[in-house]
């Protein structure tokens, strides 16, 4: 190369906006696939992805070598995302509203996020992250019904594994009934949270009638049989099966 060819000092390299391109787009991505797999779940294929980040499926691949690795990148996010929930109302001064909060919210990520229940749930959800997800949260949550105890606001058998659990029975009323009434669940909720004191003076004033018969029939009919394809296996090599025969364009 001759020295007029060369780079003027103090030039930036070209590789610099590239990587800025880079992150731009696998952020592009990540919101995408939220939205996706948020409606469709992990039945989504990375094609699904880069159409609604309205990029080529190869730049989809430069970020993210199959479903698995978006999975994971996506269940870190709302790990976060829980962990900020709880700690948020761990930090309420009374005890018994951070709980109901953390319930409340917890209850609206959970049942808006078919991909997160899925994750949670299936064997997507690899024993690392399974540990990460206890280590993170069991110590939050564990504080949150000891608290409550402690104040009298709560009886003294609840335990923190119940909360978890309660929360993906909420998230199944919602697939139940989201074709009929998607706010359902907080009906739920209310009876649960009125189970928990060890007093009562009486009961909540639940937010949402209960369904019609015909509403439970279209819910049946209609519900998480067509929302819920079951434990999710990836290929061993962690491609997206879905592809269609596309090739991963190299870096």
């Amino acid at each position: 190369m001759s020295p007029a060819d060369a780079e003027p000092p103090g030039r930036p390299t070209p590789c610099r906006p590239l990587r800025r391109d880079a992150e731009r787009n696998r952020q592009k991505i990540l919101s995408a696939a939220a939205e996706v797999i948020a409606e469709r779940g992990l039945d989504a294929t990375l094609d699904d992805v880069a159409r609604q980040a309205g990029v080529g499926v190869g730049t989809v691949y430069r970020r993210f070598p199959g479903k698995e690795a978006l999975a994971e990148a996506l269940f870190d996010e709302r790990l976060g995302t829980l962990a900020a929930i709880a700690e948020h109302a761990l930090a309420d001064p009374d005890p018994w509203a951070g709980l109901v909060r953390y319930l409340e919210q917890a209850g609206e990520l959970l049942t808006a996020d078919l991909g997160l229940r899925q994750i949670l749930t299936s064997a997507t959800l690899r024993d690392g992250q399974a540990s990460q997800a206890r280590a993170r949260m069991e110590p939050v949550v564990t504080r949150l019904v000891e608290r409550a105890q402690a104040a009298g606001a709560v009886r003294a058998d609840l335990r923190a594994t119940d909360i978890p659990l309660t929360l993906f029975m909420i998230a199944a009323v919602a697939d139940y009934a989201r074709p009929v009434r998607p706010a359902t669940w907080r009906r739920y909720l209310a009876l649960f949270l009125d189970s928990l004191p060890a007093g009562r003076a009486a009961p909540t004033t639940l937010p949402e009638p209960a369904l019609s018969p015909a509403e439970m029939e279209q819910a049946l009919r209609s519900g998480p049989a067509r929302q819920r394809p079951g434990p999710v296996a990836w290929p061993a090599s962690g491609r997206d099966t879905g592809r269609r025969g596309i090739e991963p364009v190299p870096d």
